[in-house]
């Protein structure tokens, strides 16, 4: 075993003021009305474009960058949210390196596609500064209501396209604000100066949406009450659980959720007073990995270690993300995967790594080689999972654990339709959930026969 050995350490303010500032600055700037115009010039604009179908949400990718290019920005905008109203938070947070970017015609060419993400962004910001009113007028009232249970991406995107369509919708959440993992659980750097709540305001300002703030599906109300008091209910509780290490020792101190800490630092009002390790590791490979391992080492933690299990062409975090981790001075160590917790006192003091790899039959096996790494925190980020007790027995059908839904977003249960995180199938992307809330309200809508 190789040991790599110290004391544990956890502080608030390790940096100066200043540091927090620079460390938590948007991590793509804005490109300005020149820049704007001449990345717009470089687009084909092609007819049968394969960054359009690359889109989740269809959006008509070389329109809007034709009207940027002619200096029509409301235009673009415009272009942008009818497909995709949370189009200015996709424009942040999107893995355009996988999506529209990586099937840009430029990209296939030379390896330098459109930035397609910062167009977006450019074009939703400009409407979002100045826009007079709401992007979308609201159809004559039907007199049908919908219960939307969280105000996530799809939960927004599905109570917007309704409320456009003339219903009446209440958003029910159990957290204080809206938003879902826009507000609470993406890297502070990907979406600072408060976007996730002007966006929230944004598409509430289209009228007839209610908003229920701090109420809980299973404790203020069951889904039969919902059911008796709506039209039809769409769920789009994401997903409120975490996997856990099975590990001995998990319940010590310094073990700790990685999105329960994400969502800490998105609110706190100073970074100063978020305690910190000097000797980080995070479990994981996705984008929740990638971002509290980042985060991390940005509030001032001097060794940030993510232990992955599987290889780096496994990991579901982008190659950009990951290429971001370890320019943020991250270690990423694949092929590794936890064994032991040791601690004393109640609190994490070391963690046992095992090396891995693929059995004959494809799973894999530990190496019965180890490494030993002194911590101070240690964040879980293995994925997280649907809980389903919420439901109080009116449970839909499940598929692998999450709400099996028809290509509508229909449920088995009658009347219920879901999208999102929570559902089988889904792709744990911010722009995905958008497409689903807007597909289920488009069949919540024929539903009602008007």
């Amino acid at each position: 075993m190789t040991d790599v050995a110290s004391g544990p350490d956890i502080a608030c303010g390790r940096l100066p003021a200043e540091a927090y500032l620079d460390n938590f600055a948007d991590l793509h700037p804005p490109l300005d009305a020149h820049e704007a115009v001449v990345e717009a010039d470089r687009c084909y604009f092609c007819f049968d474009a394969p960054c359009t179908k690359a889109c989740p949400t269809s959006i008509d990718i070389p329109l809007f960058i034709r009207q940027i290019s002619t200096g029509n920005d409301t235009g673009a905008a415009k272009t942008i949210f009818a497909q995709n109203i949370l189009g200015g938070m996709c424009a942040r947070v999107c893995p355009t390196e996988t999506l529209c970017e990586e099937a840009c015609v430029r990209q296939e060419a030379e390896g330098k596609p459109v930035k397609i993400g910062l167009l977006q962004r450019h074009a939703t910001d400009r409407f979002l500064e100045t826009r007079p009113k709401s992007f979308a007028t609201r159809a004559p009232e039907t007199g049908k209501s919908v219960a939307i249970v969280g105000g996530g991406p799809a939960g927004l995107s599905c109570a917007h396209r309704l409320a456009e369509l003339g219903h009446s919708v209440t958003i029910y959440d159990a957290k204080p604000k809206l938003g879902g993992l826009n507000e609470y659980g993406i890297a502070a750097y990907k979406t600072v100066d408060g976007f996730a709540q002007e966006e929230v305001d944004f598409i509430l300002s289209v009228g007839g949406i209610a908003v229920e703030a701090g109420k809980a599906l299973g404790r203020d109300f069951t889904l039969a009450d919902l059911k008796a008091k709506h039209d039809a209910v769409f769920l789009a509780m994401g997903l409120a659980g975490v996997n856990a290490l099975r590990l001995e020792g998990e319940e010590m101190e310094g073990v700790l959720d990685a999105v329960d800490y994400i969502a800490r630092l998105r609110q706190a009002d100073n970074l100063a007073t978020l305690p910190v390790g000097r000797r980080v590791v995070v479990i994981g490979g996705g984008m929740t990995a990638i971002d509290i391992a980042v985060q991390m080492k940005r509030l001032g933690a001097e060794e940030v270690t993510i232990a992955y299990r599987r290889g780096a062409g496994e990991m579901k975090a982008s190659a950009y993300e990951q290429e971001l981790a370890l320019t943020n001075g991250v270690v990423i160590r694949h092929w590794m995967r936890p064994a032991a917790l040791i601690g004393a006192h109640g609190r994490v003091s070391s963690i046992v790594l095992e090396g891995t790899r693929p059995g004959d039959d494809g799973r894999l096996e530990g190496t019965g080689e180890t490494l030993r790494l002194e911590v101070d925190q240690v964040f879980k980020a293995i994925g997280q999972t649907f809980l389903d007790a919420p439901l109080l027995g009116a449970v839909p059908a499940l598929e692998g654990g999450r709400i099996a839904v028809d290509e509508d977003g229909r449920t088995s249960v009658s009347g219920v339709w879901a999208g999102g995180d929570c559902v089988a199938g889904g792709e744990d992307l911010t722009v995905a959930a958008v497409a689903d809330g807007k597909v289920a309200a488009d069949a919540i809508h024929r539903s009602f026969g008007l």
